[in-house]
């Protein structure tokens, strides 16, 4: 199963492999603890929508709209203090060129 991803992902070696899974990890964990702050921040509370009809998942898909771009930008930064910059910001390049459907950013830079 390793040995495919690290194909996909043009990785050579396990410890780049488990680096890359800890930078997921701490990313995707430190996402979620800063989520509260900014929507706090931005006065986005659930119960703000408790009047509105499916009010709740309009919460959830406000939240996931806001956190996604603070994730994005630790994931390049805590890349970074891993060593990992070029592997991430690849990474990004095809997660943006996914979702805006067209080459915004060129693989090659």
């Amino acid at each position: 199963m390793f040995k495919r991803l690290k194909e996909k992902w043009g990785i050579h070696s396990n410890k780049q492999l488990i680096i890359i899974f800890v930078v997921f990890g701490i990313t995707g964990s430190l996402s979620v603890k800063l989520a509260l702050p900014v929507l706090q921040y931005l006065s986005i509370e659930p119960d703000s929508f408790d009047s509105l009809p499916l009010g709740n998942v309009l919460y959830w898909i406000l939240r996931i709209l806001i956190i996604f771009p603070v994730y994005q930008v630790l994931l390049l930064g805590i890349g970074t203090i891993f060593f990992q910059f070029r592997f991430f910001w690849a990474f990004e390049k095809k997660i943006m060129n996914r979702l805006m459907g067209k080459r915004y950013f060129d693989e090659n830079s």
